[in-house]
Parts: structure tokens; sequence; C-alpha cells
């Protein structure tokens, strides 16, 4: 396939797509601990309340909404957070619903929001070009027992450079990454929708295995146009009852 020479469609005044696409929220919570000091059977019932709230954006809607929900325990690997939901739908509306639902629960008098990221999924301009890869417009979350997520942002420098040029740092980025076969990645845009360019997220059951992923492309020259790519989060899946009780 040829190297897209107007990814953006400035050129050819490209119309615009209004297709459906998914909507993501990576929606990170820290819990007060007040809450612990509460007796343990008010504990209890504040957390079955919330979790009903929780549970109830999904089984309440409609199938051909598409809602997802995916929870995540980050005690005692982050100290900022301590659980993430990771909610896709089609309209961005929906997350406001399932927040609303949240806050009118007990429990989130005694959650906060450190952080709460928003993307849009859309078709890669590089990995087209790759057999097999990037075909796909509808993300499949929560594969592996791990999800590692950062929010990301290219340098200006990068969208300087020509077509030709970036396409040949991610063809050589993709080909650093192949041999990683038990990582599927993720990646999600937020243009002029949040403060990141994109949210990126790794579905993996092997910790060690996305360690030297990230450690080999370091090594590529596309990482030299990284301008942000922190905080990053290592999430643990889990049933949402089950990370509740890791709250205590």
């Amino acid at each position: 396939m040829m190297v897209d020479l107007d990814p953006s469609g400035q050129v050819t005044q490209r119309e615009p797509d209004r297709a459906q696409r998914q909507f993501l929220n990576y929606a990170f919570f820290k819990l007060d601990p007040a809450f612990r000091r509460l007796p343990q059977s008010e504990r209890e019932e504040i957390r079955a309340e919330f979790l009903a709230a929780a549970q109830g954006w999904v089984e309440d809607a409609p199938v051909e909404k598409g809602l997802i929900q995916r929870p995540y325990s980050l005690v005692g690997v982050r100290g900022d957070v301590d659980f993430m939901l990771w909610r896709i739908a089609f309209d961005v509306r929906e997350f406001q619903e399932a927040q609303g639902r949240l806050n009118r629960t007990r429990l989130m008098g005694y959650l906060t929001q450190p952080y709460n990221f928003v993307s849009m999924n859309k078709r890669s301009q590089y990995v087209n070009r790759v057999e097999g890869s990037g075909h796909g417009l509808e993300i499949l979350p929560g594969q592996g027992k791990f999800l590692f997520i950062y929010p990301f942002i290219k340098t200006r420098a990068w969208y300087d450079l020509t077509p030709h040029s970036r396409q040949g740092m991610m063809d050589e980025h993709i080909f650093a990454s192949g041999p990683f076969k038990g990582v599927r990645i993720n990646t999600s845009y937020s243009y002029g929708i949040d403060d990141q360019e994109f949210v990126v997220s790794f579905d993996s059951d092997h910790p060690q295995e996305f360690v030297d992923l990230v450690h080999r492309l370091r090594y590529t020259e596309a990482s030299m146009y990284t301008l942000q790519d922190t905080p990053m989060f290592t999430c643990v899946k889990k049933d949402l009852s089950e990370v509740l009780a890791d709250l205590g």
C-alpha cells in the first residue's frame, strides 16, 4: 500500500468522517482513608450500593448502545489511584450517565478522580499498510490479566516531517514490536477532546514482556519525537466486587 501523502486531508480537502466510532473513557479513582474508619457493616453496604450503580450502567442499557465497562485495581501498584473503570460507548454522553449514577452513591463522597481520560477509536494511518494489522475499528477490551495505560503527546516537530519520514519511522516501530505477540495495543485519539493527543493501552498477561517491549521501542527513531508519555498505570483486571474489596 502507498504512503498517505495527505494524512490530515488538508491538501485534498477531504470530507469529514461522521461514521460511528467508539469513545473511550479511562476513569481513575482514589479513596479517602476516612472510609476505612467506618464500621464494617456500613462499608459493605456502601460498596454494594456502588457496585449496583456501576454495573447498572451496562445492564440497564439496550444492547445496541454497545456499552462496555472493565474494572481494574491499582491498589498497591500506585499511590495516587486505587482503581480504574475502562468505559467504552458510541456516544460520549454515555460517560456522563455512568458517572452520574456513581455520583449518587455514598461511596463517591469518599472518592476523588485524580485522572480521567477521554479518547476516540479510529483507523491508524500507519499500521494499515501492514497486512493483517489495523483493519478493525472496534476495540475488544480486557483481553489480558493486566492493562498498561498512558497518555501520549508527540512533539510539534513530528507533524513537520514529510509523510514518508513519519511512515518510515513507524514502520521501524511496528517491526520492533513484531516479536511481542503477548501484548495487544489499543491506540485511541484525543485531538481536541482532551489534553493529550492519544491514550495508549496495552492488554497483556505478561508484564515482563511489556517492559521489554517499551525498552526496545526506546531505541527507535520515532521515540525522539515523544513529548510526554506519563503518567503510566499498571492496572490489574478483577471483578468489580474484588476491586471494591481491595479498598478495605
